[in-house]
């Protein structure tokens, strides 16, 4: 597929006089969707067919981005990037129909968070055994409820990234900016464990010195993917009634401090929103805490 990706770009710089910039960003929107690829198909990138684009894989690419938080008008451009190529493959005769016509852009706008109650959330933390991949498991969930974190940005944190004595992660987020987030005593125990017992387990002999926190069972760093399906694991394990995304537990995170009193501009810092617009989603109310409210506010309760 490399060969039609050039054949692409080209004809865009001399058909369309397109611009370096718009290349530029058509170029990187479809190497991040054939990195998907690859990793959805467990090939390289080099072995990619057009087969293997179809409607639902770009559906649940357009889930990964947002569940990764990528706003909406960049998971618009990004889908507008992989139809225009597959509509060039079409024209050029190396498919014979589009696969992806019907796919939308996902509404998200008017969209709640899900959420886990903290009594489901706990059900889901005890969730994972005493193996080395049990250990790993519960210290990615515990670090994820504890920090609030993005999954992106758990699956990127390196050894280093972890000050166990201040119980504090360095995180580098969207645009490579960085924060610092705290993280609780349960949180400190399950890493604690994970680093000394299950961490050596899984380290690759041949390559000792890999930085990555996490490691899958190569001794290499997890991906987004893997989170996914060790969360799924769990939730199938669990029979929790509603379906969650990893960022679900992001939003549990939010939404528990909120509703404990925790104030917005906090929440903002901690979650590393750049707006406080966008950190007000997680306002939303249990049924628990309107009843709460009412009983403690309403003259006639």
């Amino acid at each position: 597929m490399i060969n039609q990706v050039e054949g692409f770009l080209n004809k865009l710089r001399i058909e369309k006089s397109a611009s370096k910039l718009t290349i530029m960003s058509y170029r990187t929107d479809l190497n991040q969707f054939f990195d998907f690829l690859a990793d959805n198909y467990k090939v390289e990138k080099s072995q990619i067919t057009h087969e293997m684009i179809t409607h639902q894989v770009v559906r649940q690419y357009l889930a990964m981005l947002q569940d990764n938080d990528f706003k909406r008008t960049s998971i618009a451009r990004k889908l507008a990037s992989i139809r225009s190529f597959v509509k060039y493959l079409c024209r050029e005769g190396i498919i014979s129909g589009n696969p992806i016509a019907a796919v939308s852009t996902p509404k998200q706008d008017k969209r709640l968070p899900k959420f886990l109650y903290p009594e489901e959330m706990e059900i889901l933390l005890n969730a994972p055994d005493d193996s080395h991949l049990g250990i790993r498991d519960k210290a990615i969930l515990e670090t994820l409820y504890a920090t609030g974190i993005r999954v992106s940005e758990l699956v990127n944190l390196d050894l280093q990234d972890v000050d166990l004595e201040e119980e504090l992660i360095r995180v580098w987020g969207k645009g490579s900016k960085e924060r610092i987030v705290p993280f609780g005593k349960m949180a400190k125990f399950s890493l604690l464990k994970y680093i000394d017992e299950a961490r050596p387990k899984l380290i690759n002999t041949k390559n000792k010195q890999e930085n990555a926190l996490f490691l899958n069972k190569n001794g290499t760093r997890l991906s987004d993917r893997s989170i996914r399906n060790i969360l799924n694991k769990y939730l199938d394990a669990t029979a929790l009634q509603q379906k969650i995304s990893p960022h679900a537990i992001r939003h549990s995170f939010a939404t528990h401090l909120l509703n404990n009193g925790a104030d917005l501009r906090s929440v903002q810092e901690l979650l590393g929103h750049i707006k406080l617009s966008t950190t007000q989603i997680y306002t939303h109310l249990t049924k628990e805490n309107i009843k709460a409210i009412y009983t403690d506010t309403h003259p006639r309760r």
